[in-house]
């Protein structure tokens, strides 16, 4: 269920309350929910997530990425939820196609290698070789 990318960060589709002790007991140690709240009917709630989080030791951090897509700001936000986790995180939303996109637009933000991520993420069964000019871009900052 949990698709790792790279040694400090795996993807996910939808999570359930009771996936985050699956999580924890996997070594991670930060859960980040990439999907607004009322996406689809039966999605369970962030506070409910945020609440299973806490109570199986893991920090929780929204960063929501909706219709308008990704943006400078859901950049920011990742990259510093990234920086900030004191070991392996989870990203998920529907998919775990969001969670891709940001993590390595943010991780390209951070410096580092825009192939690499591509490759790192190609692993994990996620094609993001459309977003190469904008890992560019960012890695070059």
């Amino acid at each position: 269920m949990f698709i790792r990318l790279t040694p400090a960060l795996a993807v996910a589709p939808q999570i359930a309350p009771e996936d985050c002790a699956a999580a924890r007991a996997e070594g991670f140690t930060t859960v980040i929910n990439n999907r607004p709240d009322g996406e689809a009917p039966g999605q369970p709630a962030g506070a409910a997530i945020a609440a299973a989080c806490s109570e199986a030791g893991l920090a929780y951090v929204a960063i929501p990425v909706g219709a308008a897509g990704i943006g400078e700001g859901e950049i920011t936000a990742m990259a510093a939820a990234l920086a900030a986790a004191p070991g392996p995180v989870l990203a998920y939303c529907r998919s775990g196609t969001r969670s891709t996109h940001l993590w390595a637009l943010a991780e390209a933000s951070r410096g580092s290698d825009a192939d690499a991520l591509i490759d790192a993420a190609g692993a994990g069964g996620y094609d993001i070789g459309g977003l190469l000019p904008a890992l560019r871009r960012l890695a070059a900052r």
